[in-house]
Formats: structure tokens, C-alpha cells, sequence
């Protein structure tokens, strides 16, 4: 009988999975409606008062989501006010939702990363993840590597979608 043997293993094909760097705990959400009047109303003294009595050092080095829960209709300050009271905690605020957060958090780790390693290699950016990656940062990862990589395909090794090749 035959030995099998993994070419894919012996290869030089290097695997980019951006799950690798999923922001496991570094990005929350908080709703600015828990320091509104029944949810809707700003009054606010009372706002500057409940802002000031939060304790913010739970949102240290986290990516924050700020968002309003409710249709309540707010004044721009009231956001960029809770953001002043956070930013001596929190590695970055983004008004918006938790996935624009977590594309924040990539966009951040995809600048800082070194791709020597990919250097005129083939390269598979991992497609298959069990984590909600944003298929934005697909587009950012994709960027990134087409600068390094002599080429680059998308899935599995076993099922992979050429993206890009170096001419």
C-alpha cells in the first residue's frame, strides 16, 4: 500500500487566517441609552452626573461600540461626550455597531502586522471561520497581501478560488 503523503504540508503555500487574530474580549458594546430618561430623554445634568459616576476602567484596552439601543433622538455631543469620558480606557471608540468595531480592531492589526513572511509565496487567506469575521476585513487582508505574495487564492487548500497572481 501507497503512503499518503500531504503535499499541501510540503509545499510552500502559506495559510493567512485572519481568526488567528479575532478580537477574542477586546470588543464591547455600549449602549448610551442606560443613561437616558426611560431610554428616550436626555436631560442633561443628569447625563453629565451618571457619565461621571460610570466606572470606565472596564472598557481598558477594548474596542468600544457606541450606539443607542432606542430611537431616542440625540444630539452629536452626547456620543462625543461619553467618548471623552472613555478615551483614557479604551484602545478606540467607534460610533456604530460591534462589527464596526471588530473591522476597527482588524483594520488596526492588519497595518501593524509583517508580511515578510508571504513574501513571493503563494498564499491561501483562510476562508473557512468559525468566528463572524467581517467580510470587509477579507478585503483589507487581501490588500495587504497582494503587495507581498506571488499569489493569492481564497477557502480551503483543497478547495481554493485564485484571487490574484503576481504577473
Amino acid at each position: 500500500m501507497d503512503e499518503i503523503v500531504n503535499k499541501v504540508a510540503q509545499s510552500s503555500l502559506m495559510v493567512f487566517d485572519l481568526e488567528d487574530y479575532y478580537p477574542d474580549g477586546h470588543v464591547v458594546e455600549v449602549d448610551i441609552s442606560q443613561w437616558l430618561v426611560e431610554g428616550f430623554l436626555l436631560k442633561e445634568a443628569d447625563f453629565r452626573a451618571q457619565l461621571k459616576d460610570t466606572d470606565w476602567s472596564k472598557y481598558d484596552d477594548k474596542y468600544v461600540a457606541l450606539y443607542c439601543a432606542t430611537d431616542a433622538i440625540l444630539p452629536a455631543w452626547a456620543f462625543a461626550l461619553v467618548a471623552v469620558h472613555l478615551a483614557p480606557f479604551a484602545l478606540q471608540v467607534v460610533h456604530g455597531t460591534k462589527e464596526m468595531a471588530v473591522i476597527a480592531w482588524y483594520q488596526d492589526i492588519l497595518n501593524k502586522l509583517d508580511y515578510t513572511d508571504y513574501f513571493d509565496k503563494p498564499v491561501i487567506l483562510k476562508g473557512c471561520s468559525k468566528k463572524a469575521v467581517p467580510n470587509q476585513v477579507y478585503t483589507v487582508a487581501i490588500q495587504k497581501l497582494q503587495k507581498v505574495a506571488k499569489s493569492v487564492m481564497f477557502g480551503e487548500a483543497c478547495s481554493a478560488v485564485p484571487l490574484y497572481k503576481r504577473k
